[in-house]
C-alpha cells in the first residue's frame, strides 16, 4: 500500500522547504540563522534544520518529533540532533535560545492538557529571554473550507508513482477541526487514508496559554512581511519571550 515511509517523503514533496522561494520559509530561517542553539519542535523529516546547516550554520541544531518514520528521513543528516518525542516530553532545561514550531504544527496540541504541557516543555528548555515562535491559522479566514477534493495534489512519488493527494473535513466542532488526508492512485484506488485533528485558535486565546506558561508576548504579526494582524489575515505569526 503506501507505507509511514511513504508517507513522509511524499511530505517533503507537497512542502519543500526554499526561503528563496517562500516567505514564511524566509521568515524563519533568517531567526535560525541569527541564534546560536536552535530546537525544532515538531521538525518532522528536517528540512529547516538541514537547510539552515548547509547554509553556514554552526551552532546546536535539536530536532524534535514523534514520527519515527519523518525522523528516519532526518536522520540522513548525522551533524544534527534527531531526539524521538512529542514537545511535552522535553526535557531539556535552559540550552536554547530559539524554539520554532513551523508548518501549522501548534495546531496538533487540540487539547488544553497537552497544549499547557507543551508550553511548560518548551518554556523550560529556553534559556531566559530565549524566543518560541510559531504560526496558527487565523480562524477568522477558515481555512479548512478549502480542504475538499476538488482541491487536490497531483505528484510524482521518488518511484515514480503517479498520485492523487486530497482532504476532506469530517466534523468542525468549536475551534477544533478533524478531517481526513487521501491518498490514492489517478484512477481514484485509494492507498492511504490519515486522520487528523487541529485547533485554530484567535489572538486572545493564544496569548492566555503563553501567559499561563511564563512567556510573554514579544510580537505578533497576520503575515510573513512582519505585517499586523487585521480583519484579512490568514496567519497568526506568534514571537514569545521566555518571561521568567
Amino acid at each position: 500500500m503506501f507505507s509511514d515511509a511513504d508517507a513522509a517523503a511524499l511530505y517533503d514533496l507537497l512542502n519543500p522547504w526554499n526561503p528563496e522561494l517562500s516567505p514564511g520559509d524566509r521568515f524563519y530561517d533568517e531567526l535560525v540563522m541569527a541564534a546560536a542553539s536552535v530546537l525544532d519542535v515538531g521538525c518532522g523529516t528536517g528540512a529547516m534544520l538541514a537547510y539552515a546547516r548547509e547554509h553556514g550554520h554552526a551552532g546546536r541544531l535539536t530536532g524534535l518529533d514523534p514520527d519515527p518514520a519523518s525522523l528516519a528521513r532526518a536522520r540522513r543528516r548525522t551533524d544534527i540532533e534527531w531526539v524521538e518525542g512529542a514537545a511535552a516530553d522535553a526535557g531539556w532545561a535552559a540550552e536554547f535560545d530559539l524554539a520554532i514550531m513551523t508548518g501549522h504544527a501548534f495546531q496538533c496540541l487540540v487539547i488544553d492538557e497537552d497544549l499547557s504541557a507543551s508550553l511548560a516543555a518548551v518554556h523550560a528548555a529556553l534559556r531566559p529571554g530565549g524566543r518560541f515562535v510559531f504560526e496558527t491559522r487565523h480562524p477568522q479566514a477558515r481555512a479548512w473550507e478549502g480542504w475538499n477534493p476538488s482541491n487536490e495534489h497531483h505528484v510524482v512519488d521518488a518511484s515514480g508513482r503517479s498520485l492523487r493527494v486530497w482532504h476532506e473535513v469530517d466534523s468542525v466542532v468549536g475551534d477544533v477541526v478533524t478531517f481526513t488526508g487521501t491518498t490514492a492512485r489517478p484512477d481514484g484506488t485509494v492507498l492511504r487514508l490519515d486522520r487528523s485533528i487541529l485547533r485554530f485558535l484567535d489572538a486572545h486565546a493564544l496569548d492566555a496559554f503563553l501567559a499561563g506558561a511564563g512567556f510573554e508576548t514579544e510580537a505578533r504579526y497576520g503575515d510573513w512581511h512582519r505585517g499586523a494582524v487585521t480583519a484579512t489575515s490568514r496567519e497568526i505569526v506568534t514571537v514569545a519571550r521566555r518571561a521568567r
